[in-house]
């Protein structure tokens, strides 16, 4: 277990005391909105143990290919069909995983039982074809395990819940969509780079433990600077700076900083969109399902880039605080040898 960094151990245990474990969670939802109002929403759910019943992926990160199971097919079939049960609802997206799904739908008119109606009917569905065409299978190994003292799982598809996202605007929508679209290649990008693309923990580098995500050679590398800029720096030093550090990536050297003032945000993006090699320092950490966002994917598995943290997960987004700020800029001073 990570302690959180500038925390000591008795801290950490009065704090967890008082407000107990928080788990990472991908059961998230949005406090406080109403669900059974009109939106559009992309909702996430996973096969029970994260079993590969729905098909697979296969193919090449250039060429991504999905197969379904028939029970992928008829959960797909059932998705698409959620408007004969809702005509409130309209389905615009659907991509099948071999154990989670991604959805995009829309309630255009007030619906009293809400999206959680919605998806507790469309598992229902889902559920009936499941005991059809794959716990029939799994009886006769089922009452194996519990003539051998082992517990028979509750036979649901899914697990408990589901995530889902609010749209706000349509430039999210787009996003969405490919986000939805990119799942097999990025899935396809992990197989083949699970040292770049899967989150380790328990990094041990000079004073601090980190966890993250990303390629951890660039920790090696000879040359490295942190960038440190002020916020008082005018237009034109500033130019001048991020030449410099620019400059010197072009050079070999790796950029390392946690992007705080502007003008090291400024720099971390150029040397970002210039395919220069960075290291990003976030307050907050790391799950096991952890993956990089976006851009971040893409770099990642190129090599490029390595996130790292010195915190562990929290599900709520934290505020940084001064302390937090000068402890980062101090780790990748650290990092970077200075």
């Amino acid at each position: 277990m990570l302690i959180f960094a500038g925390m000591d151990k008795e801290t950490y245990e009065k704090r967890k005391a008082f407000a107990g474990e928080k788990k990472p969670s991908m059961k998230r939802r949005f406090a406080g909105h109403d669900y059974t109002r009109r939106g559009i929403y992309m909702v996430t759910l996973t096969v029970e143990g994260r079993k590969n019943l729905f098909g697979r992926v296969y193919g090449s990160s250039n060429d991504p290919r999905i197969e379904l199971t028939p029970l992928g097919s008829a959960v797909r079939d059932e998705w698409w069909n959620i408007p004969s049960y809702h005509p409130e609802v309209k389905i615009f997206e659907l991509q099948m995983m071999p154990d989670h799904l991604h959805g995009i739908l829309f309630i255009s008119e007030p619906l009293s039982c809400g999206l959680s109606g919605i998806i507790r009917g469309f598992k229902t569905g889902c559920g009936r074809y499941y005991r059809q065409l794959i716990a029939p299978q799994s009886v006769a190994t089922q009452s194996q395990r519990t003539m051998k003292g082992s517990h028979p799982q509750h036979g649901l598809l899914f697990e408990p819940g589901f995530n889902d996202l609010v749209l706000r605007d349509n430039d999210e929508y787009q996003r969405w969509k490919r986000y939805l679209r990119d799942n097999p290649r990025r899935l396809l990008m992990k197989r083949e780079r699970p040292e770049l693309l899967k989150p380790f923990f328990e990094l041990k580098h000079g004073s601090h433990t980190y966890n993250g995500i990303g390629n951890r050679a660039l920790l090696s590398v000879p040359c490295r600077m942190a960038v440190r800029i002020s916020r008082r720096i005018t237009g034109q030093q500033l130019q001048v700076e991020a030449a410099r550090y620019i400059d010197a990536a072009h050079n070999g050297a790796v950029l390392i900083s946690p992007a705080i003032s502007p003008g090291e945000k400024e720099v971390m993006r150029q040397a970002f969109n210039q395919h220069l090699p960075v290291v990003v320092i976030v307050r907050n950490g790391f799950t096991p399902l952890s993956k990089p966002k976006g851009e971040q994917f893409d770099a990642c598995a190129d090599g490029r880039l390595l996130i790292l943290s010195a915190w562990e997960h929290s599900n709520e987004r934290l505020p940084l605080t001064a302390s937090d700020c000068q402890q980062m800029n101090l780790m990748a001073l650290e990092l970077a040898g200075e």
